[in-house]
């Protein structure tokens, strides 16, 4: 039997569109702001006088600050209904973070801004989509989150553009940093705008509690999983990492490392739109191309050969639409809806932790061998698999 369809206003369609729309512009301008940074943050912080092992700890502790703080401010936004706050405070946080690069003497106060970009990403992450799925109701729910992703991919790969065009200008790496403050200018006007015109969910409802679902005893089936998880996102190398390595052997010349960046930015745009309707119709299955994918990248990145390192961020990117895609939709299929407010937040505490420690072990191998930087990705993707197997065999038919 069908759910009964509430008649939603045009206006009020209209209205949840628009604010759609701006977030998505924020999101556009926000994303040419940071991940223009992140792009070349590697030969950046090499330049200060970082050395691998510093790259490797200072994005692992970013990493694992933007997402394990997230569960906090959910739960904080959830329960105050402040969503508009939260959602300004980690914006602002977040971008002004970024152009103050600029300014930075050394490699301890640009890490120290990294990390508080990355804080700034997990106050603003939860409120913001909570807006997002307050607005979403009111329209078509898959088209709605498509828009927005689609706006934040074409940020995503405009702000490495900027960067390499900053650098084959010649204008170094404080100029371009510098010129990341227009975007993050943008982006908060666009977020003012949104938040004077448009909808505010009512305050102190979640989501979670309009929904409900028989409840299911799979909490094994979520350990197992949370353990592929850790094992195979401590193996996944970071970029910054990558870019350290073409930056400090002049494998790929320094203006065409954003470019590197943003083309991952656009394949991982294209691959979350093919992961996602695969793993609609094979499941869980598909998550075994995250180790799969996973083990070739440090080989490819980590030769001397420009080649191989292009076809290591095509893997890069693969990989990281799959992250962002069916790792996390996963959860929904494992856990009943009652619960998922908990298992996310769990889910990306180990996620920030694995990345922290896998980058830093990178790090500091990457500075005795590159040999056993590879082997090292190797082992953790090869202990992921038990765990991704056991869910298969364990997992009802329809997650799998």
């Amino acid at each position: 039997m069908k759910a009964a369809q509430v008649s939603i206003p045009s206006a009020l369609r209209h209205k949840a569109m628009n604010l759609i729309l701006f977030l998505g512009l924020v999101s556009l301008f926000a994303d040419i702001t940071y991940e223009g940074a992140h792009s070349i943050i590697g030969p950046y912080l090499g330049s200060l006088g970082a050395t691998a092992a510093i790259v490797g700890f200072a994005c692992g502790l970013g990493d694992f600050v933007g997402y394990a703080l997230r569960f906090l401010f959910a739960a904080i936004s959830d329960r105050t209904g402040h969503y508009w706050t939260f959602t300004f405070l980690g914006y602002i946080l977040n971008l002004v973070a970024v152009p103050m690069l600029a300014l930075a003497g050394n490699w301890q106060i640009a890490v120290t801004l990294l990390v508080l970009e990355r804080f700034g990403k997990a106050i603003r992450t939860p409120p913001r989509d909570s807006l997002l799925a307050f607005a979403t109701t009111k329209v078509r729910r898959g088209w709605g989150f498509g828009i927005h992703e689609a706006m934040d991919q074409i940020g995503a790969i405009l702000g490495p553009l900027i960067i390499s065009l900053a650098l084959y200008l010649k204008l170094g790496y404080s100029q371009g940093f510098a010129l990341l403050a227009i975007p993050a200018g943008l982006a908060i006007a666009c977020l003012v705008i949104a938040r004077i015109n448009f909808l505010t969910p009512a305050s102190g409802k979640s989501v979670s509690g309009l929904f409900s679902e028989r409840a299911g005893n799979r909490r094994s089936l979520f350990w197992l999983y949370t353990f592929f998880v850790a094992f195979a996102v401590a193996g996944f190398t970071n970029f910054a990492l990558i870019s350290y390595h073409f930056s400090v052997t002049s494998l790929i010349p320094e203006v065409q490392i954003p470019i590197f960046f943003a083309i991952a930015m656009g394949l991982e745009g294209i691959f979350v739109l093919v992961v996602g309707r695969l793993y609609d119709r094979l499941g869980m299955r598909m998550l075994l191309l995250v180790p799969l994918l996973t083990v070739p990248i440090p080989f490819l990145a980590f030769s001397s050969s420009y080649f191989p390192a292009i076809l290591s961020v095509v893997l890069w990117g693969a990989v990281m639409g799959i992250q962002e895609t069916i790792m996390r939709a996963a959860i929904a299929d494992l856990i009943q809806i009652s619960k998922r407010g908990a298992s996310y937040g769990i889910f990306n505490i180990v996620f920030g932790l694995a990345l922290l420690f896998g980058n830093s072990s990178m790090g500091l191998l990457y500075g005795q061998s590159v040999l056993y930087l590879c082997l090292f990705v190797l082992a953790m993707e090869i202990l992921s698999l038990p765990f991704i197997l056991a869910i298969l065999h364990q997992s009802p038919k329809h997650v799998r």
